[in-house]
């Protein structure tokens, strides 16, 4: 669970750079406000702060990293590099030249148990929850809108959308994200041997530095989580639950875990599953209204809505409200990331990125013509 607000401060002066800053205060004092809910409000959902660590595994890695511990200082974060003697201290893998704690801004949390709280805090303010009915369009009635769905009608003064990575009725979303499917693996809990073989005993979230990256985390039961890398796009934006599983994808994330750590050989996964993250060009949230300015939407977070999408339902409401603040008058309010192209081009030009990401990764970060006149157009990203 990540404070930052644009996917990464170099995300964000790429794009915004005299917002960045204040990008960077509100997303710290989201997370800080997100955690006092979880505290007064005592929601079980294995929240701990001990930063979060991005490993590097070449020496490329390891001097890119360096060069952004100054940034995280300047925009108000802990931060400390570890060469690769202080990385295995921290946590024993053979892969490691080093890593970046982040010591500020970023947690580890239990989502599933994070949102059944929020859900039990949300009915005893009296809000009513409606699960598996779909939402099949949104026309204008009256003063307000009507919400279609399969057994009949909702209607209201005012909505919000927050449809992620599903089918949504308005054209202006569905041109602009595209569902991006992750897997995940769990092992089995390790032994007390096990764990000292691994060490990790500060608990911090970790993640790889490569373009195809790996995140991975202790749980509260003593398990691994182990996910990543693939960023699966299916044609046409298929977001069917038959593709929650995805045998490849398991095996390889199986093979890349013991490659990490060897000494774990044999232990067993216990659970696996998938699931769709709303992905845009810009690949953090972007807003907008519609319909008279009664319908607002909030989506394209690209992987860091556990943080970040409390943030944005506070934009959406400002939006829907027509308040005028510190946050709905920036740019990065305002703006919206650049159109996907329709299909079969949007299929084909997600494969081929994906392809040029793995040939950087191959290259020690070295990106091609490709990937280098999308970073020209506003459109790249190195993660």
């Amino acid at each position: 669970m990540s404070s930052s607000l644009v996917h990464g401060i170099g995300n964000g002066l790429a794009r915004f750079p005299d917002e960045v800053a204040t990008l960077e205060r509100l997303g710290l004092e989201n997370l800080e406000a997100i955690k006092t809910t979880i505290t007064e409000h005592g929601i079980e959902c294995d929240l701990l702060s001990p930063g979060a660590i991005e490993t590097a595994v070449t020496t490329g890695q390891f001097d890119e990293l360096a060069g952004a511990v100054d940034e995280l200082h300047e925009y108000g974060h802990e931060a400390v590099l570890l060469d690769a003697e202080a990385m295995k201290a921290e946590v024993n893998s053979p892969l490691y030249t080093g890593g970046l704690w982040q010591k500020t801004g970023e947690c580890t949390v239990d989502p599933v148990k994070l949102c059944d709280g929020l859900v039990v805090l949300a009915e005893k303010l009296g809000v009513k929850i409606h699960e598996n009915t779909e939402m099949t369009g949104i026309t204008k009635s009256g003063a307000g809108v009507s919400l279609k769905t399969a057994g009949g009608e909702i209607r209201a003064a005012k909505v919000l959308l927050a449809t992620a990575a599903f089918r949504s009725p308005l054209r202006a979303i569905r041109s602009r994200v595209v569902p991006v499917y992750d897997y995940v693996l769990m092992t089995e809990p390790l032994s007390p041997a096990q764990w000292e073989s691994v060490g990790w005993q500060n608990h911090q979230g970790l993640s790889d530095s490569s373009n195809q990256f790996h995140y991975y985390r202790r749980t509260a039961e003593g398990r691994i989580l182990w996910g990543g890398y693939d960023a699966i796009y299916n044609y046409g934006g298929k977001t069917e639950v038959g593709l929650y599983q995805r045998d490849e994808s398991f095996a390889g994330l199986s093979q890349r875990f013991f490659t990490a750590f060897p000494q774990l050989e044999g232990i067993r996964f216990s659970h696996r599953w998938g699931g769709a993250i709303d992905t845009c060009s810009r690949f953090f949230a972007f807003y907008g209204t519609s319909h008279g300015g009664n319908v607002a939407y909030a989506v394209g977070h690209t992987g860091l809505g556990v943080g970040a999408s409390r943030f944005s339902a506070g934009v959406g409401l400002d939006l829907l409200d027509g308040i005028d603040n510190e946050v709905t008058g920036m740019k990065y309010a305002r703006s919206k990331p650049f159109p996907f192209p329709p299909e079969p081009l949007r299929w084909a030009t997600i494969q081929f990125t994906r392809g040029r990401l793995a040939a950087a990764d191959r290259k020690d970060g070295k990106r091609g013509i490709w990937l280098k006149t999308l970073d020209r157009l506003g459109l790249g990203f190195d993660s």
